[in-house]
C-alpha cells in the first residue's frame, strides 16, 4: 500500500489510526452483528456512539455545561442561513469580511436581515486580518460574525473581537480542534467536519443555551436550533457514520495525541517548517501578513503561473496531492490539518527545495 500525502483543503486526510479503527469495525461494530453504516439511529448502539462523541468533544474542547452541542447536516453553508434565522431578533448583525466564506455568509444574512460590514481586507486580496481593536461594534447588533480561519487565503485571527454583551459567532470549520480555545468567549461556534473532525456530511454547532429559542414561528423545523436541541440532534436521521468517525477522531486526539495542547505543538512545528522555508526561498513566497498566518492553510506562489502549474504536477508525481491553490486566487496551498504528519510537510519542503534548485 502506498498512501499519498493529501494537502486538500477538504475533505482532507484522516489519521491512519482512525482509518485502521474504522476498518477493523467495518463489518461489525462491537458485538452488534452489524456495521455502524447499517445501524438504526434510534438503536441503543448508535445512541451510545453519539453520546460518547458529544462527551469527548466536551472534554477535548472544554465546552461549558450551558452550551449545547448539535450534530447537523448541510455543511457550513447551511449555517450561513440557520444563524440569522435563529439569532436575528433586532434584524442586523456586525460582520468582519475576510474572504469568500464570509462573503457567502453576508449574502445569506442580507436575505433575512442586514449585515453591517465593520471592516474588510478585500483591498489587499484578503491577505490580512483587520485590527479588531480598532473597530466600533454596534451594541444593538444581534451578533458579531467572523470566519476565524480562511482556507483560501491562509489567514487566521490571532485575537478575537471584544464584543461586550453581543454574542460572537464564528465559523471554525478549518481550525476547530487545531489548538485549545476558550469556548465561553463565543456565543456560537460552527464547523463543517471534513477538515479536522471527520468526513464530509457532518456539521457541528456549539451554541450557548440562551441563544436558542429565538427563531420566528414560521422557521422550518429542520432549520430551528430549538427543535434540533430538543430532539438531541435526532429530529431526523443524522449523518450516523460521520458522527462515528468524528468520535474516533476525538479519541485519537484525546488518547493517542494527548489533547489539544499537544495538537497545537504538532501543528506549530509543521507550519513553522513550511513558513521558515518560504521566508528564505528565492523562488516561492507567501503573500500573507506574517502576523495573520494560518497554522492550517499555507498559501504560496512562484510569481509565474506556468511554474506554479509545473510545481503542482511535480508535487503530484512525488505523492503530494491537492497542492493547487483555490481557483479564485491560483498559486499553491498546503492544508496541513491535524492528520497531516510532520513527514508530509518535510517531504513537501524537500520537493520545493529541489524544484527551486532546478528552476531558479
Amino acid at each position: 500500500m502506498s498512501r499519498v500525502y493529501n494537502f486538500s483543503a477538504g475533505p482532507s486526510m484522516l489519521a491512519e489510526w482512525v482509518l485502521n479503527q474504522a476498518a477493523s469495525q467495518m463489518l461489525e461494530y462491537g458485538n452488534s452483528g452489524q456495521s455502524v453504516m447499517e445501524m438504526s439511529h434510534r438503536s441503543a448502539e448508535f445512541k451510545a456512539i453519539i453520546t460518547e462523541c458529544e462527551q469527548r468533544l466536551r472534554r477535548v474542547m472544554g465546552i461549558p455545561d450551558h452550551y449545547r452541542v448539535l450534530f447537523l447536516q448541510g455543511g457550513a453553508s447551511l449555517q450561513f442561513t440557520m444563524i440569522p434565522m435563529n439569532l436575528l431578533v433586532k434584524g442586523h448583525a456586525d460582520v468582519i469580511h475576510t474572504g469568500q466564506w464570509s462573503k457567502k455568509a453576508i449574502a445569506e444574512l442580507n436575505k433575512i436581515g442586514r449585515a453591517e460590514i465593520l471592516a474588510s481586507s478585500e483591498d489587499a486580496t484578503f491577505s490580512y486580518i483587520p485590527d479588531v481593536d480598532k473597530l466600533t461594534y454596534h451594541e444593538d447588533a444581534d451578533y458579531v460574525y467572523i470566519c476565524e480561519n480562511n482556507t483560501i487565503y491562509g489567514t487566521k485571527y490571532k485575537k478575537l473581537p471584544q464584543t461586550g454583551n453581543v454574542p460572537l459567532v464564528a465559523d471554525l470549520s478549518s481550525c476547530i480542534l487545531s489548538e485549545p480555545i476558550d469556548v465561553s468567549k463565543y456565543g456560537l461556534i460552527f464547523a463543517g467536519a471534513q477538515k479536522n473532525m471527520g468526513p464530509a456530511g457532518l456539521t457541528v454547532v456549539i451554541i450557548r443555551e440562551d441563544l436558542i429559542g429565538h427563531a420566528k414561528s414560521d422557521t422550518p423545523s429542520m432549520l430551528n436550533y430549538q427543535i434540533m436541541a430538543d430532539q438531541e440532534s435526532m429530529f431526523n436521521t443524522p449523518p450516523t457514520y460521520a458522527i462515528y468517525i468524528c468520535n474516533l477522531v476525538l479519541q485519537w486526539i484525546e488518547e493517542v495525541i494527548g489533547g489539544l495542547d499537544e495538537i497545537q505543538k504538532r501543528n506549530t512545528q509543521k507550519a513553522n517548517l513550511l513558513y521558515n522555508f518560504l521566508d528564505q526561498s528565492h523562488l516561492f513566497s507567501n503573500p500573507v501578513n506574517p502576523k495573520d498566518r494560518s497554522l492550517m492553510n499555507v498559501t504560496f506562489v512562484t510569481g509565474n503561473e506556468e511554474l506554479d502549474a509545473q510545481f503542482i504536477k511535480e508535487a503530484k508525481a512525488n505523492g503530494l496531492i491537492n497542492v493547487k491553490g483555490h481557483r479564485s486566487v491560483g498559486g499553491m496551498r498546503a492544508s496541513i490539518y491535524n492528520a497531516m504528519p510532520l513527514a508530509g510537510v518535510e517531504k513537501l519542503v524537500d520537493v520545493m527545495k529541489q524544484f527551486e534548485l532546478n528552476h531558479h
